[in-house]
């Protein structure tokens, strides 16, 4: 795991950069259109690029240097902030501009996200992969967890133009750990990476699937709850600040994102079981609960309790879906497959950030205005006025989502995927890549303190 942790550490501290300027996007671009649907197209424009561009940047990260294709990624997600800056800076910054670097960016992080979860595989034994997603988890929700709050601090202080400069500084700790060390690589290239096969290599990823349709049915089913999730996201900055100030929001944000160091705490100690697939259906479950709960009433201590926990389930879900297949797909095939399930999916979530704005916007908001349609009857119960639309949005999307687990586990070879498909990665595979991993790390050793 030292490799691994090494690398991990760099990405970890470029992510708070990346998580800080996000937030200062977020709360300027709400803050100038007032609009919720202006507001989810920021999200649905990365999440869309991803969707496209996943699958053919799955295909070059199986021919190319997964360590390299990181590094120039970074680098070029960089860039993308550096631009935004300049534009914020000089008084030219518009909205399209950030629809536009929501596209540019997704497409390098979508090669960054696929080299480093292939890369993964052969970096870590294969008993400690569920691991190696915990302590990835956790760095992604301990950046979610101190980002917002730093981030309202820091906008007080250097302002948006500041943060970004300080999320661009941070790609040196990225850079550094990949610059260091080399991967080892299993026989990721094709006999023929001619042009005329890239297709071919594109349609072996999907073959795959198809062939297997209990991890067909995983990805399928993951895309379904993530309309759920998508949409839950995209509501909670207006939910909140209908209810508290932008300081509040980053308070209860940060609180929520504990959520989510919890449930990569308990992937980190992950241990080696079977019954995945169970566990998977009962945290999403879960997920759909915490939902319902969150739209209820109009209070914060409510919202950020649900928040919380509806934090801690998707770690663990998204935990296992991996592990599931780092541990069915085979090496030389992951970086295909993992760019197919990034678009399916980024489909559910890209789905639920286009409707959740126009569905709250132009139906739920005016029914629960005190003068709406269901102001006599379920407003009584829920609540009436700002944020109360979305509240009954949350209700109905958690309890459509508990049905869509309860159905989606009738599925048997869902349901029986883990005694049904043999594991794609053996002992023997794991204890070549052991040794080359330990190869690796001492020549990067030697080479550090010559």
């Amino acid at each position: 795991m030292k490799v691994f942790i090494f690398i991990w550490s760099g990405q970890f501290l470029s992510l708070i950069g990346s998580r800080l300027t996000g937030f200062g996007l977020n709360v300027w671009i709400y803050q100038e259109t007032g609009s919720v649907t202006l507001f989810g197209l920021l999200v649905f424009f990365n999440g869309l690029t991803s969707l496209i561009t996943s699958p053919i940047s799955g295909v070059f990260v199986d021919r190319w240097d997964r360590r390299w294709t990181m590094i120039i990624a970074d680098l070029c997600s960089g860039l993308c902030t550096l631009a935004i800056a300049g534009l914020l800076v000089t008084g030219k910054l518009e909205i399209w501009h950030l629809y536009a670097n929501a596209i540019l960016s997704g497409c390098f992080n979508s090669c960054q996200s696929n080299a480093y979860m292939a890369a993964t595989t052969v970096l870590v034994p294969k008993k400690y992969l569920a691991r190696a997603g915990g302590i990835a988890g956790i760095g992604r929700s301990v950046s979610k967890l101190i980002s917002p709050v730093l981030a309202g601090v820091l906008l007080g202080i250097v302002g948006l133009p500041g943060i970004m400069a300080i999320d661009f500084a941070t790609l040196f700790f990225a850079f550094v750990p990949l610059l260091l060390v080399r991967f080892p690589e299993p026989n990721l290239k094709s006999e023929n990476t001619d042009e005329n096969s890239f297709f071919k290599e594109a349609a072996d990823g999907w073959n795959y699937l198809i062939a297997r349709p209990g991890l067909l049915g995983l990805l399928i089913f993951l895309a379904i709850r993530n309309v759920f999730v998508g949409a839950f996201n995209v509501l909670t900055v207006p939910l909140v600040l209908s209810l508290t100030s932008p300081v509040g929001l980053g308070i209860i944000l940060s609180i929520g994102s504990s959520g989510l160091a919890a449930g990569s705490l308990i992937m980190s100690f992950w241990k080696e079981r079977e019954n995945k697939i169970k566990i998977l259906f009962g945290f999403s479950l879960f997920t759909g609960v915490f939902i319902l709960l969150a739209g209820l009433r109009p209070s914060l201590y409510l919202f950020t309790v649900s928040d919380f926990f509806f934090f801690l389930t998707c770690p663990v879900v998204g935990g296992l879906v991996q592990v599931i297949l780092q541990t069915k797909v085979p090496p030389e095939l992951q970086g295909r497959v993992f760019g197919l399930k990034v678009p399916i999916a980024s489909m559910g979530l890209t789905l639920g950030y286009a409707i959740a704005g126009p569905l709250d916007d132009l139906i739920f908001e005016p029914l629960m205005l005190p003068e709406g349609f269901l102001a006599g009857n379920i407003g009584q119960i829920i609540g009436l006025g700002a944020g109360r639309g979305i509240g009954l949005l949350d209700i109905i999307m958690g309890g459509i989502l508990i049905l869509t687990v309860a159905m989606a586990y009738q599925y048997p070879p869902l349901r029986r995927l883990e005694y049904e498909l043999p594991d794609a990665i053996g002992d023997r595979f794991n204890s070549q890549m052991e040794t080359e991993v330990a190869s690796a790390a001492i020549e990067s050793e030697s080479g550090s303190q010559l």
